[in-house]
């Protein structure tokens, strides 16, 4: 699956718990960054990830 195709279910699941749970949040915007950070530095990453199995 691309990950273009998964961006805005993952956005959709983010937006419905932050209006369940507010203090999730931060948790989930740290989670985010740190998720686009790792794959704009490995960006074959979960490509290598997805290929290994």
């Amino acid at each position: 699956m691309e990950i273009i195709a998964i961006q805005p279910l993952v956005a959709l699941i983010a937006g419905i718990l932050i209006l369940i749970v507010p203090r999730l949040l931060n948790v989930i915007v740290a989670i985010y960054l740190i998720v686009v950070g790792l794959m704009g530095l490995f960006p074959d990453l979960l490509h290598n990830i997805a290929n290994a199995g």
